[in-house]
């Protein structure tokens, strides 16, 4: 049995009665690296020196009366979006490839104060441009049930790194599903908070309307405890919320007696496969068991989300995206002949074919004379969507439906058909465009490949869905299995 088997609370406990060091803890993460690494492929950057000797001084901290963060000395890896100061942060993008950030992203900063150990730099599809993590510049992470297949997308090495056992827990980003979809593919818990709930400072936008940082554990509790220490208000994030942050642990009651939850029909239709669809059936029955009442619902502007948030989001990240030109940070191409044809031959060099294609869409969708046609007509939709959560949670407490359509896919299997990598995400898609919070956690197999459960809650009410996870999580043993690498 790995370390990594036992929970936050219960390695705390272990560390407190000196049973168990962080210098065991961080040993056994980089062992753990050193076993799968070659297989998994999670990480980009390591940062053992410096992971080894905050170790050492937590060791000789233990001893001392002060007071102990949150995360004690827990193993962590954190998504290459996030800026890491002196360590380096790519976006698993060429055009990025040295660069080694002067300043932390606010999430690491709390994590620094909660007493986190950060063991290195995670995967990622591009830019976060990606559902399937083939679209990284350097290499494609493997889905640690099926090395063959596809861990999920944007944050494939941020939810393979958890799934294979090399750290506690990870953080990664979610557009429009990159932390979700990845945790149901991975078989862990992966949580896309309310937007402006977590501080959105130092990661590297790709659309800073949708963006949010979020955790990946392998339990529900866990995922409450990290969530606990990276929320809050930014004055560096205008866009962050000054909302109190609640005790999440506390919620983890394990009470969902009377709970009212809501199951949109176009979540359990077309495209979702017979698996997918009688793993959420099973799950409801589970609930139902504990207490919980159900009934379908209808989000009928759902099927416009796809189309609509490709048009925002490759419209914002053509925005975001203009300030690497080769000038002032990043690649830069060799002997160009003008500043023009450095701009040029710099983005078309650093780039990959995905962030190009969604650069080329959103520049589009901007121009004079399609603005009207495109964006603003998706801005609309995007505001009907959110209308049509509104009502439902007028009358209920939660939305249940699956994470996604299908398990993991075949490495290879969609890469040359951006539509169908694209439909991937249409069951996390709609809340990003509404800004809500919503959580996968494991709840089945097809042919032993995991499968997500989905709860979906109001604005900045994270605590209803942690409670209704953790209660049905305590009433399975879907978390407790794990891969046989």
């Amino acid at each position: 049995m790995s370390l990594f088997d036992y929970k936050v609370a219960d390695l705390h406990e272990l560390i407190h009665k000196k049973e168990l060091k962080v210098t065991d803890l961080v040993d056994e993460s980089y062992k753990r690296i050193g076993e799968v690494e070659d297989k998994v492929q999670a990480f980009l950057t390591l940062d053992e020196e410096r992971a080894r000797e905050t170790a050492k001084a937590f060791d000789e901290k233990i001893n001392s009366s002060e007071e102990k963060g949150l995360l004690f000395g827990m193993p962590m890896g954190v998504k290459d979006n996030i800026v890491t100061k002196g360590l380096r942060t790519t976006c698993a993008s060429k055009i990025l490839e040295n660069f080694d950030p002067i300043y932390d992203a606010t999430v690491v900063q709390k994590l620094q104060q909660a007493e986190t150990v950060t063991i290195g730099k995670l995967n990622m599809d591009e830019f976060a441009m990606g559902s399937s993590n083939e679209n990284s510049a350097f290499k494609k992470t493997r889905n640690p049930w099926d090395l063959d297949r596809v861990p999920g997308g944007s944050s494939g090495g941020s939810a393979a790194s958890v799934a294979a056992g090399e750290v506690l827990f990870s953080l990664g980003s979610d557009t429009g599903g990159s932390i979700r979809q990845p945790a149901s593919f991975c078989g862990v818990v992966g949580m896309k908070p309310t937007y402006g709930r977590v501080s959105r400072f130092g990661l590297v936008a790709f659309a800073s309307s949708l963006d949010q940082i979020g955790p990946i554990t392998r339990t529900v509790e866990d995922n409450a405890y990290l969530l606990q220490a990276i929320s809050g208000l930014d004055p560096m994030d205008s866009t962050s919320a000054n909302v109190a942050v609640p005790n999440f642990a506390a919620a983890l009651t394990g009470d969902v007696k009377g709970l009212k939850i809501a199951v949109p029909k176009e979540y359990l239709g077309e495209g979702v496969n017979e698996a997918a669809r009688q793993s959420i059936l099973d799950a409801l029955k589970v609930l139902e068991g504990l207490g919980a009442v159900w009934e379908e619902v209808s989000l009928p502007h759902s099927k416009y989300a796809l189309a609509a948030y490709y048009l925002l989001s490759s419209s914002e990240a053509s925005a975001n995206l203009s300030r690497f030109d080769g000038v002032r940070y990043g690649y830069r191409t060799p002997d160009p002949e003008s500043l023009i044809d450095l701009y040029k031959k710099s983005r078309a060099e650093g780039f990959g074919d995905e962030v190009k294609r969604r650069i080329m869409l959103g520049t589009f969708a901007l121009s004079s004379g399609y603005y009207d046609a495109y964006y603003k007509k998706a801005q609309q939709v995007r505001t009907l969507i959110k209308k049509d959560f509104e009502d439902v949670f007028a009358k209920y407490d939660v939305i249940v439906g699956p994470t996604t359509p299908t398990a993991a896919f075949k490495i290879g299997e969609n890469i040359e058909d951006p539509l169908t990598m694209y439909a991937n995400d249409i069951l996390t898609i709609p809340l990003n465009l509404a800004g809500l919070p919503g959580i996968s956690v494991p709840c089945g197999f097809d042919a032993g490949l995991p499968l997500g459960l989905q709860v979906i809650g109001k604005y900045f009410d994270e605590a209803a869905i942690y409670r209704v996870a953790h209660a049905f999580e305590q009433a399975t043993d879907f978390h407790k299995q794990m891969p046989k690498l």
